[in-house]
């Protein structure tokens, strides 16, 4: 395995000080560290962008790419989406930013939530899926008392400490201690302990090390952050009976399932319901807004006057974000059919990747779910962390290297996923598994891949 893990691929493109990207890139690296204002957004070329519309990006020297990126997973519908911008628009003017009190539209928000996905029965709006993860932990620990949280290996679950360790871990780091930052307390680090996706075992195990101690079990519920590791039903259905046996929180952090897979989110397929679900990214089209949501009776300790897990954002509900999550949800509710289609082009994408791995005998494996797709340099099969640290890293970023070379915008590191968006179309696909096939060939006909 590559060192290199979860490094963005090296830049192919030619570094012309001429361009308008490469000109603004050297601005940003002036100003901002890195170039960039989060550190997985410096991939190499394109440096900057300057416009989307539908399934489509453009950078700022023209170059236009279909889009299986979508800013991470953001954008749902498609970029620049008038059933989510126009009534943002006209929003604005109306109401801004009060910093006391409700709106309507904080209320009508909730209730939608409380109305789609299964285990809400009132939920709290975040500026972001961190935020909404943060309050997790948060709550869980203060109702269970405990201290101890689980992760899997290889599970994203935001920037702050409690969470921050052991996602793209090298083969000698993983399952031990790795965190993501520096400056991150002994303490914090050594509260979460690490299992193994898809194998309940490795949690029973951490349960009687650890006993009474456990405040919560944090899962995505498909790591789509190194890839799609879909989960066994088996195991989604005893991790909801052990934590209950144990009495310990079970958190669902759909930030990327959630309202991607289904309008109820990952829970709504595997029909398992969590204590707590976190979600945004997809809610409203791009614009920054999350949650999270959960039965009453966790989720009034977060009444100011009578709870005792505090609360507080300014921003929490504000007008625009609230807007966009309510049409987004509103027109996915509407259009049911946005599932039924994206869910085939992504079977399509992933059946095509595998018949051309398969004529070109390579060793790698098609995994996803829905519209989103993978792409991994490893034989089958494909479970757990375990099975990725097969995984030819140097390869995996060679073919999301060239296939945004060729115009296909994806997210150029190893283990990630993309994403099929509501305004991809059938042509769409025919012109990417095309490309891909060139690709690939490329890669093995220069031994990139074997």
């Amino acid at each position: 395995m590559s060192p290199g893990i979860g490094t963005a691929a090296s830049d192919h493109s030619p570094r012309n000080s001429s361009t308008r990207g490469w000109a603004l890139q050297q601005a940003a690296a002036e100003v901002l560290p890195g170039g960039v204002n989060s550190a997985t957004r410096y991939v190499g070329h394109p440096y900057a962008f300057g416009g989307g519309d539908g399934a489509y990006v453009v950078d700022l020297d023209g170059n236009r790419y279909l889009d299986y990126h979508a800013a991470f997973g953001a954008i749902l519908l498609g970029h620049n989406s008038p059933v989510v911008d126009d009534p943002v628009r006209d929003a604005v003017g109306k109401l801004d930013l009060f910093g006391l009190g409700v709106t309507e539209l904080e209320v009508e928000l909730a209730t939608r939530v409380t109305e789609v996905i299964p285990s809400a029965e009132m939920m709290i709006a975040t500026m972001s899926g961190s935020e909404a993860t943060a309050q997790a932990v948060r709550l869980a620990r203060a109702a269970t008392g405990r201290q101890l949280l689980v992760k899997f290996q290889g599970g994203f679950h935001g920037w702050h400490d409690a969470v921050a360790r052991n996602v793209i871990s090298r083969p000698e780091l993983a399952y031990g201690r790795d965190p993501l930052s520096a400056g991150i307390l002994d303490t914090a680090l050594e509260s979460t302990l690490i299992a193994e996706f898809n194998d309940l075992d490795s949690v029973k195990a951490l349960f009687e090390q650890h006993p009474e101690r456990i405040a919560a079990v944090i899962m995505e519920p498909i790591p789509h952050n190194v890839g799609a590791l879909v989960p066994t039903q088996e195991f989604v259905t005893g991790l909801r009976e052990l934590t209950s046996a144990e009495g310990a929180v079970l958190i669902f952090d759909e930030v990327i399932t959630g309202f991607r897979h289904a309008l109820g989110g990952y829970q709504e397929v595997c029909g398992v319901q969590p204590d707590l679900t976190t979600f945004g990214k997809g809610m409203a089209n791009g614009y920054p807004i999350g949650g999270l949501a959960g039965p009453r009776s966790l989720m009034e300790r977060f009444d100011g006057q009578k709870g005792d897990v505090l609360l507080a954002g300014t921003f929490n509900g504000y007008a625009l974000g609230a807007t966009a999550a309510i049409a987004t949800i509103d027109h996915l509710r509407a259009n049911p059919d946005f599932y039924t289609r994206t869910h085939a082009l992504g079977a399509r994408i992933r059946d095509g990747l595998t018949s051309i791995v398969t004529e070109l005998d390579l060793e790698a494996t098609v995994a996803g779910y829905g519209g989103v797709f993978s792409l991994y340099f490893a034989a089958a099969p494909i479970r757990g962390y375990r099975d990725l640290m097969r995984n030819d890293n140097q390869a995996y970023a060679a073919f999301h290297r060239r296939m945004t070379d060729k115009g296909f915008l994806m997210i150029p590191m190893s283990l990630k996923r993309n994403h099929v968006s509501g305004s991809h179309t059938d042509a769409d696909v025919d012109r990417t598994l095309e490309a891909a096939r060139d690709v690939l060939a490329g890669m093995k006909a220069d031994g990139t891949a074997h």
